[in-house]
C-alpha cells in the first residue's frame, strides 16, 4: 500500500484511493489528493472527517488545497470505507487518535498540517497535544466546546430514533441546526443520504460514547499554530462563547464567518479553504524566513 501512495505522489494529479491495515479490527480506507508541481516535495495536509460522514465531505475543499499541498482524507474507523464497528466497540479517543497517527506514519510522513470538523475538532486537538512535533499547524472549523454536554434527555431520544428509524432518518431530524437555515434543499438531501450510509452498529456505539470525550486539560499543551473558525450563530455556541476555549490554546486565532450552521465546513467551503490556506501559508512562510 506504500508503494502504491508513493507512485501516486510521483505522478502527481492523480488520485490515489488505497486502503491501510493499522490494526486487527481496521481497515483504512483514504483518499490522496497531489496537484502540486511534480519536480516539489509538497508538504502534507491531513484532513478529518466528524460522525456518520466519510474523506468524501472534503470535496469542496480539494480543489483549493490540493494544488498547493498534498491532501490525505482518511475515513475514521467504522465509517466510510473503513471497516465498520460493532456496537459494543469500546470507541476510546486515544485509539482513534491512535489510528490516524499509524496512518502517517506508514505513509512515511512525520510532520503534517491537520484538519478536523465538527467532533474530528476534538480528535484533532487531542491529535496536537499528544503529538505536537508532528503537526505544524491545526485548523478546527465548526467544533465543539472540549466537552460537549447534549441537554437531558436529547442523547437517549437520538440513540431510540437511530435504532427505530435508521441513521438516515436522525440525520434528517437533526440537520437544521448541522447545515443552518441557507443551505439548499438538494445539499441538505445529499448530506442526509450520506450520513445514512452509515453502519448502524457504528453509529450506535460512536454516538452513544463520544459526549464523554473531555479535552480541556489538552488544550494548553497544543503547542503549534492553530486557526479555529465558527459562525456568527452557531448552535455549538456563541463567538464569545468559542472565544472562552479557543484562548486557552496558546498559539491561536478565531475567524467568525456570517451564518448560522455549525458545520461550517460543510455549508461554506470555499471560505473556510480559503483561510486554511491563507492560514497555513502565512506560518510556513514565516517559519522560512
Amino acid at each position: 500500500m506504500l508503494k502504491c501512495f508513493e507512485s501516486a505522489a510521483n505522478r502527481k494529479g492523480n488520485i490515489d484511493m488505497p486502503t491501510q491495515r493499522i490494526s486487527a479490527d481496521l481497515e483504512m480506507h483514504y483518499v490522496v489528493d497531489d496537484y502540486t508541481d511534480p519536480w516539489r516535495d509538497a508538504e502534507t495536509i491531513l484532513m478529518l472527517h466528524g460522525s456518520s460522514e466519510s474523506g468524501a465531505v472534503w470535496f469542496g475543499w480539494v480543489p483549493h488545497l490540493a494544488r498547493h499541498f498534498r491532501v490525505v482524507r482518511p475515513d475514521m474507523r467504522g465509517f466510510g470505507g473503513s471497516t465498520p464497528m460493532p456496537r459494543d466497540y469500546r470507541w476510546a479517543l486515544d485509539d482513534v487518535v491512535d489510528d490516524f497517527a499509524s496512518l502517517m506514519r506508514e505513509l512515511r510522513i512525520e510532520r503534517f498540517h491537520l484538519v478536523g470538523a465538527k467532533i474530528a475538532g476534538t480528535i484533532a486537538r487531542r491529535f496536537a497535544a499528544r503529538f505536537p512535533e508532528r503537526v505544524r499547524t491545526l485548523t478546527l472549523v465548526g467544533t465543539p466546546p472540549p466537552r460537549r454536554d447534549h441537554k437531558p434527555g436529547v442523547l437517549p431520544a437520538w440513540l431510540e430514533q437511530i435504532e427505530r428509524e435508521g441513521v438516515e432518518s436522525w440525520a434528517r431530524a437533526t440537520m437544521s441546526g448541522r447545515l443552518g437555515s441557507e443551505f439548499p434543499g438538494a445539499g441538505f438531501e445529499w448530506w442526509a443520504k450520506l450520513m445514512g450510509r452509515t453502519p448502524l452498529s457504528t453509529a450506535l456505539g460512536f454516538v452513544s460514547t463520544i459526549p464523554g470525550w473531555d479535552i480541556a486539560d489538552d488544550l494548553p499543551r497544543i503547542a503549534c499554530p492553530t486557526l479555529v473558525i465558527t459562525t456568527e450563530g452557531s448552535a455549538l455556541g456563541s463567538v464569545d462563547e468559542v472565544k472562552t476555549w479557543q484562548q486557552r490554546i496558546p498559539r491561536s486565532t478565531l475567524l467568525a464567518l456570517p451564518g448560522d450552521s455549525f458545520h461550517v465546513a460543510a455549508t461554506d467551503p470555499d471560505r473556510c479553504a480559503e483561510a486554511t490556506l491563507k492560514f497555513i501559508s502565512s506560518v510556513t512562510k514565516g517559519s522560512a524566513s
